[in-house]
């Protein structure tokens, strides 16, 4: 890959210094999908033979059946974009009601999904999702058209629930937790989209004068709907882009990921999976939310993202409920980011998009 090269592990800030036990468990989850891969078949056969009890047994094993390699952008620069985010906890119900207004969807039988890369090859990796009108395909129900309170999705309801912007921020997160009104949890995941583009309503806001740029986290975005909800559903509409859900059985684990296992908090980000393979260690080296703290720790790339693009860029996964929700909400800082790869393993040239990839798409 043109953007990966050769590293020395003393080029890693704080490699001695991460406790390396810790993000063992979230490494042996890339191993159930990345041990039918040949070229990760060895190591991830080693990786669940080991029984590390320090961090020191796990530094070594990385360092010895690893080779190392800095991603970096186009330009040969070093810095990315980090940001952060997180699983929202959510209030709902299986029946609407004054309280419970606000529907989540499941994917719509008249959404189309089109592979483009099946009529054109070099389209690969390239969807179009649209609907049946008459003879011809057209484009899917923007957010403005699904909210205009027609109910044209009607019949297509997972659940309903309390808040508006909350709704709308889980669309973002891409995965969530919703305490019914009995007080059982249920777990929605991002099922697919419409197809429209993300717009961030933050840049909305400031663009308009109402917040300025800095200031446009998720956390003030909401605090400025709960003064103006006159004025919110006009704003939510500027981002055409509209996302469906699935339930996922609530088994305490972590939301599951583009991979296909359970995220960790603290441990996994969302990549551009043409850039970094799914599935691989990554060392990252950036800061805590609005802060110069160092933050450097190995993180596997097992999620992607609908804006995270970019040969240095992640979203960091703080895990579940508010105070996740803080720090995810505040973060957008600056890193550099290593790929850890099997040592016979040959760098390709390209890799894959993803195939499934959910669209969470950060408010920054």
């Amino acid at each position: 890959m043109p953007n990966l090269s050769p590293a020395d592990w003393s080029s890693l800030p704080g490699w001695q210094d991460d406790n390396l036990l810790w993000a063992w468990p979230a490494w042996l989850q890339s191993c159930t999908v990345l041990k039918t891969r040949p070229e990760w078949q060895a190591v991830c056969a080693a990786s669940e033979a080991l029984k590390p009890v320090d961090a020191e047994t796990v530094r070594a094993f990385f360092e010895s059946r690893f080779a190392l390699y800095q991603s970096r952008q186009p330009d040969g620069s070093e810095d990315g974009l980090i940001t952060g985010y997180y699983e929202p906890l959510l209030h709902g119900s299986l029946t609407p009601s004054a309280k419970y207004s606000v529907p989540l969807y499941s994917p719509p039988a008249d959404l189309l999904t089109i592979d483009l890369g099946s009529v054109y090859p070099e389209l690969k990796n390239m969807r179009l999702r649209g609907r049946v009108q008459g003879n011809k395909v057209v484009p899917y129900l923007a957010r403005a058209d699904i909210d205009n309170g027609t109910h044209p999705l009607k019949g297509s309801e997972l659940v309903w629930v309390d808040n508006p912007v909350e709704a709308f921020f889980l669309q973002i997160q891409g995965s969530g937790r919703i305490q019914l009104p009995d007080g059982s949890m249920m777990r929605v995941v991002y099922a697919d989209q419409n197809g429209y583009p993300y717009r961030a309503i933050g840049r909305v806001l400031a663009e308009r004068g109402e917040l300025p740029l800095a200031q446009t986290s998720m956390q003030n975005i909401k605090a400025w709907g709960e003064r103006n909800p006159d004025k919110l559903p006009e704003l939510l509409a500027q981002n055409p882009s509209y996302v469906f859900f699935r339930e996922l059985p609530n088994n305490g684990n972590g939301p599951m990921g583009a991979l296909g296992v359970p995220i960790t908090g603290g441990r996994s980000i969302a990549v551009d999976a043409r850039a970094i393979p799914l599935g691989a260690p990554v060392w990252l080296a950036t800061t805590l939310p609005a802060s110069d703290q160092p933050l450097d720790r190995l993180v596997l790339a097992q999620d992607t993202g609908g804006a995270i693009r970019g040969n240095v860029r992640a979203d960091f996964f703080w895990g579940f409920g508010n105070e996740a929700g803080k720090k995810a909400g505040m973060m957008k800082q600056t890193g550099r980011m290593w790929v850890l790869l099997p040592k016979d393993m040959p760098v390709p040239a390209e890799l894959p998009g993803p195939s499934a990839a959910k669209a969470k798409m950060v408010s920054k």
